[in-house]
């Protein structure tokens, strides 16, 4: 089935030919919308400068120094190569700080493209892990997780520090299986990638380090100060105190693969392109949306086409403001080339497209890579390698290809920009 961009605005598009693959008043994220001109816009507005001192900061809004830049990397509509250079010039320990954020990204798809599934279970310890998804581990009459849970909803994007105060609110102390909380992030999160979201609950939640994040309103108080003055719960806080527990032990079924890579060309991807025969299109993925994809520069004359999954997104019910994100930069897109969108089945549709595609580092993308005409690497900032992934600082020891001028800074957690 084909899916006409020019049917009315990407709100008016998802309402008409995909509202059966959503649950929620289908409705944009207030504030950040999808294409390559609004992700060029935010780059070009974003100063790394104070970074490193308020990238935690919560509220007042104002004050927050992230750069909600995740969702354009997150698609590729901004490179990591590209945002590295952007913050370049900027104040040393800010720059320092911020690229060492863009390497917890890179470092989250090198894992993925190792571990594969292995990333959905607990990689190295056991934390709570499985179960369906308990709305009341996120209990709503405590402000710090109402006003954080609304966010989410609402505006598909938080603050790293929120992020992982609903994590460890719902695993660490309400003891939910942190799986189906991370399936919760994921259907709402414009920046929700398989490999960033994963990585993040597992550091979080302990199943990745051993040491859980102890979420306690000493955070709070220091990040959002308001957030307790208005709380009903204010005088019998029950998060007053860090929560107590023993040492997580490790799991006995971690994966084999995790100290050594025995299969790097597949993890890796293609080195060059690989040419079967002249493609008549243009595959573009939701991991690779943007002008610079490899694939995308190379046949500026021959049509784009995206393919929405209609079998996984019926499974996976994302919220409805992903997917005008994405039509959003689909439409964007539009406006300099020509754009052919399908809604169905990848496997059944993407033979027939003789395509160039580019390579992305995840399992799904198999299912583009069947037949491809022309296979284009992927842009690693940072290229894999055959040592360990065990933890960041075991995957960055071993990355002997990080920039010179990228010295380590300590990582406060999982990182989302």
């Amino acid at each position: 089935m084909l899916i006409p961009l020019n049917d009315g605005t990407a709100e008016a598009v998802v309402r008409r030919h995909l509202h059966h693959l959503v649950d929620d008043e289908v409705r944009a994220s207030p504030g950040i919308r999808g294409g390559q001109t609004s992700a060029d816009q935010a780059l070009t507005r974003f100063s790394v400068a104070g970074y490193a001192a308020r990238r935690s900061q919560v509220l007042p809004e104002t004050d927050r120094g992230a750069s909600r830049l995740s969702p354009y990397i997150r698609h590729s509509l901004l490179p990591l190569r590209r945002v590295w250079e952007h913050v370049g010039a900027g104040p040393a320990r800010d720059t320092r700080k911020f690229r060492d954020e863009l390497l917890w990204q890179e470092y989250s798809r090198h894992l993925y493209a190792r571990v594969s599934g292995a990333l959905h279970r607990n990689l190295r310890f056991a934390a709570p892990w499985h179960g369906e998804f308990e709305p009341e581990a996120w209990p709503r009459q405590m402000r710090c997780v109402d006003s954080v849970v609304s966010e989410l909803e609402t505006d598909g994007w938080l603050v790293n520090q929120t992020r992982m105060w609903l994590a460890s609110q719902y695993t660490v102390r309400s003891g939910a299986g942190w799986h189906a909380g991370q399936e919760e992030f994921y259907r709402h999160l414009l920046d929700g990638s398989r490999a960033a979201n994963l990585l993040g609950w597992q550091w979080t939640v302990g199943a990745g380090t051993g040491k859980p994040y102890g979420f306690a309103r000493w955070q709070v108080e220091k990040r959002a100060p308001q957030l307790c003055r208005d709380c009903p719960l204010a005088r019998a806080c029950p998060i007053e105190q860090f929560p107590t527990g023993a040492a997580l032990p490790p799991v006995t079924d971690a994966p084999a693969n995790l100290l050594h890579d025995p299969h790097l060309s597949t993890t890796r991807g293609p080195a060059d392109v690989v040419r079967r025969r002249a493609p008549r299109s243009v595959l573009l993925t939701v991991d690779s949306l943007g002008d610079a994809d490899p694939a995308l520069r190379a046949h500026p004359e021959i049509p784009s086409v995206f393919v929405f999954d209609e079998p996984a997104l019926d499974r996976l019910r994302l919220s409805s403001k992903r997917l005008i994100f994405t039509v959003e930069t689909l439409q964007d897109l539009a406006r300099r080339r020509e754009v052919v969108v399908y809604l169905g089945d990848p496997r059944a549709i993407v033979p027939g497209l003789d395509a160039a595609a580019t390579f992305a580092p995840v399992p799904s993308f198999a299912r583009y890579a069947e037949g491809a005409a022309e296979l284009h690497p992927w842009p690693w900032l940072v290229a894999p390698h055959g040592g360990s992934v065990a933890s960041f600082s075991a995957w960055r020891r071993a990355s002997t290809e990080v920039l010179a001028d990228d010295r380590p800074v300590d990582t406060a957690g999982p990182a989302h920009s």
